[in-house]
């Protein structure tokens, strides 16, 4: 009788753990509730003061949150710094030279060090910027769940292998998004952030000098005269809009681009040439506010994407390295 006494205590100790474990796990949009109430608000104003300098960083700061996500989960590992122990994903090739925004996240978390001092994660933190960075731009806001902690290590070599290039076919962006349980819907959805920001110069040549029929000429000359034909790190880095037609305010103008071959990317354009995702590009762009609210719910699925929460992970006192 003693023993099965002893093993229903044990029994009852490990459930409480188990349950305990599982509710730590949870993500929650009132983490900081008790710990750090102006956490949210402080990190508001940092964004908005940025993107009233520089509305391009809108378009960084989301991008910044995707380019985390895909590749360890959304842990904060792309903001870390090369070290003896660390291979920075910052220079993984899709990230190298062309990831924006660090520096915005930094300020933001030295301002909510000094309201609450190692309390509030960078990967949070990149999470809230990109939710108010889209708001500050016309785009949807969210409810961001919260309770992320950072990661001690980066992987250049996931971010080289998991994220999206802009040379991608239509199935093997479907795959890559598969891969992270996001659907194909999903992909499109997240693709239409780039009714804003910009892209350089080497990412789109190829596409506008093809003369293939997947492209308006009229759009492709155009894009022509502000990116050279001829490679060098000069003609390069030059930027074109992602759309020419509001390229700083967030709308579905994106998706009636695509159907008039205006795609600036052959990653974007592949979303409307005979596939399967066409009619999701179509319903787009009749229907802003779908997409809006899709738009949102993808980025809060997108959010969930292996968090670190309860006892792993950590919170970096400084973002680009580890404590």
């Amino acid at each position: 009788m003693a023993y099965r006494t002893s093993s229903i205590a044990s029994f009852a100790v490990t459930l409480v753990l188990l349950l305990g474990t599982i509710c730590d796990a949870q993500l929650s949009s009132t983490f900081y509730e008790g710990t750090c109430p102006n956490a949210l608000s402080t990190i508001r104003t940092v964004i908005r003061t940025a993107i009233s300098k520089e509305r391009r960083m809108a378009a960084s700061l989301i991008r910044l949150h995707f380019h985390d996500c895909f590749v360890q989960g959304c842990d904060a590992s792309i903001l870390l710094d090369d070290s003896s122990s660390i291979e920075s994903e910052k220079t993984a090739l899709p990230n190298n030279n062309s990831i924006r925004g660090y520096g915005i996240i930094d300020q933001a978390k030295a301002e909510v060090e000094k309201v609450c001092p190692e309390v509030v994660s960078c990967a949070d933190i990149v999470a809230v910027a990109a939710r108010d960075a889209s708001f500050a731009v016309g785009g949807p806001s969210w409810t961001v769940k919260l309770g992320r902690r950072d990661s001690s290590t980066a992987s250049k070599s996931l971010a080289n292998s998991d994220l999206p290039l802009f040379t991608d076919d239509l199935q093997t962006l479907i795959s890559r998004f598969n891969n992270k349980g996001l659907s194909a819907r999903e992909m499109v959805t997240l693709s239409g952030a780039h009714t804003i920001g910009q892209a350089q110069c080497f990412t789109f040549r190829g596409r506008i000098y093809n003369n293939g029929s997947d492209i308006d000429a009229g759009f492709a000359s155009t894009r022509q005269r502000g990116c050279p034909s001829l490679s060098n790190p000069g003609n390069d880095k030059k930027l074109a809009a992602l759309d020419l037609v509001t390229p700083s305010s967030f709308d579905n103008n994106y998706f009636k681009n695509l159907i008039q071959k205006k795609g600036l990317l052959q990653s974007d354009q592949v979303l409307f040439s005979g596939g399967s995702t066409d009619t999701i590009v179509s319903e787009y762009s009749k229907n802003p506010t779908t997409f809006k609210s899709d738009f949102a719910a993808a980025m809060i699925k997108m959010g969930d994407i292996e968090p670190l929460t309860g006892s792993a992970g950590m919170i970096r006192k400084i973002c680009s390295s580890i404590n």
